[in-house]
């Protein structure tokens, strides 16, 4: 098969993966925003980070155990139109019904999330298929685009706040709604590699040690999507909100630079790295240290470090407990995949709505006036460092978790997978929300 001959598409998957940073970067910046104009709670903010999350794992596991009913070519082409519609949902429905805004942002927020399970599921096997000298490397730019998109959308969204004003979210929303379009035409435009059948789709065999090592990897997995996605979905408000730092200076300097580390991170992973434990275990160690950090320093410029910080640190968590699976029980199928998927999801849903129950009801709490009264802050300043300090027991049961694994998988004596296998067990979220 011709290797030029799929240059458009795989630049098709690219534009898609990088468009699709707008679905997980956007919404937080606009928290305290959505706030201010339709007085909507942390807790409901939260919520929407939960439905994100919550109908991606839906998607991911209809899609993998029922993708023979579906025309997989067809599905990738119109992927990036139901990101659109979501956004423009999103942003439109405030703008006619303010008092029922919440509503819509709910309603937009299920139908780009469906778009988003779609990417995670497709995008990896497409460029997969595609012949390629560099496959590993094809695979790591795709999932490392995602941070640098993040990047992107804290800028573009830093600059038009600062000319335009926070009230009009809803057209920046729009613009963003607007760049999948050119996704979905090149994809129609680009012809489709062959694709894998999905009947390879089968539970995972092997002895109870094999199965008991899978639970252990999707519990890592969970607990490193935990830890990565509090902050990112949080380090916006917290900014702002928490340590007082202007929204555009907080974004850029905060959200940005988490991104940025976040990809730098996984590329000098896959062009320098080795020992996944190792690494899997340092960044739950060092993102302790970062939450505790965040959650207890009175001091604004070191919690914003630590902050940054965390991005590298979690940086690896959720690709590198896929990356340590396959190490430690190759020849797992796709079905085991697709669990580690269901894993990281639930970690990205229930830890930033736990941190907005948190905020929420620290607040609200008799103790929080005394207790900011005496250390100078505000209840919602103690909210939030409340919420990061209950944030923290995500990457510290995760360390402890890490250790237990390693000495299992030492103990249980696992082969290594092949040195040719890197496609042929391909994840279908080899780059996770960890993204």
């Amino acid at each position: 098969m011709n290797t030029t001959r799929f240059k458009r598409t795989k630049f098709a998957c690219y534009a898609a993966y990088f468009t699709m940073s707008s679905i997980f970067s956007l919404p937080p910046l606009l928290f305290v925003t959505l706030r201010e104009m339709y007085g909507i709670s942390y807790t409901l903010l939260g919520t929407l980070v939960l439905t994100n999350f919550c109908t991606q794992l839906t998607v991911d596991l209809i899609f993998t155990l029922f993708s023979k009913h579906f025309n997989v070519h067809k599905v990738v082409k119109i992927m990036p139109l139901i990101t659109s519609l979501g956004l423009l949902i999103y942003a439109i429905f405030p703008m006619l019904f303010p008092h029922i805004a919440y509503v819509g942002l709910l309603i937009g927020t299920v139908i780009f999330s469906v778009a988003a399970g779609l990417s995670e599921v497709l995008l990896s096997p497409v460029i997969a298929a595609i012949p390629s000298e560099h496959p590993q490397r094809d695979m790591s730019l795709l999932h490392s685009l995602y941070a640098f998109g993040v990047f992107t959308v804290v800028i573009v969204s830093t600059v038009f706040f600062k000319v335009f004003g926070n009230a009009s979210w809803p057209y920046l929303t729009m613009f963003f709604a607007a760049l999948p379009v050119l996704a979905a035409v090149l994809f129609m435009v680009s012809p489709m590699p062959d694709m894998a059948p999905a009947e390879n789709v089968a539970s995972v065999e092997g002895t109870k040690k094999r199965a008991i090592g899978l639970a252990l990897c999707v519990a890592c997995i969970f607990f490193g999507s935990c830890a990565e996605n509090v902050m990112s979905n949080w380090i916006s408000t917290y900014m702002e909100n928490a340590l007082h730092i202007d929204k555009a200076l907080g974004d850029i300097l905060g959200m940005a630079m988490f991104a940025i580390l976040l990809g730098i991170a996984r590329i000098l992973y896959a062009r320098y790295g080795k020992r996944i434990c190792g690494v899997l275990l340092c960044g739950m160690l060092c993102a302790v240290a970062c939450y505790l950090i965040v959650a207890l320093s009175s001091n604004a410029v070191l919690a914003l470090v630590a902050c940054i910080l965390t991005g590298f640190f979690t940086s690896m968590l959720w690709p590198g407990s896929l990356i340590m699976m396959e190490e430690k029980l190759p020849g797992v199928g796709v079905a085991a995949f697709a669990l580690m998927a269901a894993g990281g999801d639930l970690g990205a849903s229930v830890a930033p709505q736990l941190m907005g129950i948190v905020v929420d009801q620290v607040s609200a709490s008799s103790f929080a006036p005394e207790l900011g009264a005496r250390l100078g802050l505000t209840v919602e300043q103690i909210g939030m460092k409340a919420g990061m300090l209950v944030s923290a027991i995500f990457p510290l049961i995760g360390s402890v978790l890490l250790l237990f694994i390693i000495r299992y998988f030492k103990s249980t004596g696992t082969k290594q997978p092949p040195a040719d296998n890197t496609t042929d067990t391909i994840s279908p979220d080899t780059g996770g929300h960890g993204r």
